[in-house]
């Protein structure tokens, strides 16, 4: 068995990257799960996650690989870094080279809804023009549904007409984040599920095809979950 080193640096972690990788994940990665990238090496999840539990927290290895470009090192950055350490700059820049669903989320899930800057980023990036930045509000959004504990009902409610606002984006991508927004938010308590089923009402009632399908989506699920 390979020792694992005290204290990792970049050029470590990428080497047990190369060396867990898999052409066959690779192959796999844009047919198989829509995960296009330029710069990937074929690293399962699974392996990703145990590297950085091997790893621990660390804000400054996590900068570093974030900054090598390789899909896998900024998986593993988003799973090291220490939310308290990470700056709203910081957030802004990593959002804005996000070139695939699968590195957005995992930042949101992992790193970006335990900041203290998470809310007023979902504010920020909703109404972008840019996809990965807009998905990036709606994914971090249904993150914080699903980990903010502590957020009150009202903090979610002042969010659903950033949903409303943007239903119209017929870009697949942007309007998955936004059903699995709504969703989330429902699944809280019966009070926001009543908020989110009215918006449904609205939306499937809209001028707009991509606006109607998010709420006729949601109301059929809800219908099916009743």
């Amino acid at each position: 068995m390979t020792a694992m080193p005290a204290a990792w640096s970049v050029a470590d972690t990428v080497d047990w990257l190369r060396g867990h990788s898999s052409a066959k994940v690779l192959d796999q990665m844009g047919p198989r799960y829509g995960i296009h990238t330029s710069q990937a090496l074929g690293v399962s999840m699974a392996e990703i996650k145990r590297l950085a539990k091997q790893i621990g927290v660390d804000h400054r290895l996590a900068i570093a690989l974030w900054d090598t470009g390789w899909y896998e090192a900024r998986l593993v950055a988003a799973m090291i870094d220490d939310p308290g350490a990470v700056t709203a700059r910081q957030m802004d820049s990593w959002c804005a080279s996000f070139d695939n669903w699968a590195i957005c989320d995992t930042v949101c899930f992992n790193l970006f809804d335990r900041t203290p800057h998470a809310w007023s980023k979902v504010d920020q990036w909703a109404d972008s023009p840019g996809e990965f930045v807009k998905r990036t509000a709606f994914a971090l959004l249904w993150s914080l549904a699903l980990h903010d504990n502590d957020a009150s009902d009202e903090m979610f409610v002042r969010r659903l007409p950033l949903i409303e606002g943007n239903a119209h984006d017929d870009r697949h991508l942007v309007s998955k984040s936004m059903s699995m927004a709504m969703r989330a938010i429902a699944h809280r308590n019966v009070t926001l599920a009543d908020a989110v089923a009215e918006l449904a009402d609205r939306l499937a009632l809209s001028d707009s095809k991509a606006a109607r399908s998010i709420g006729a989506k949601y109301l059929r699920e809800r219908k099916t979950r009743s």
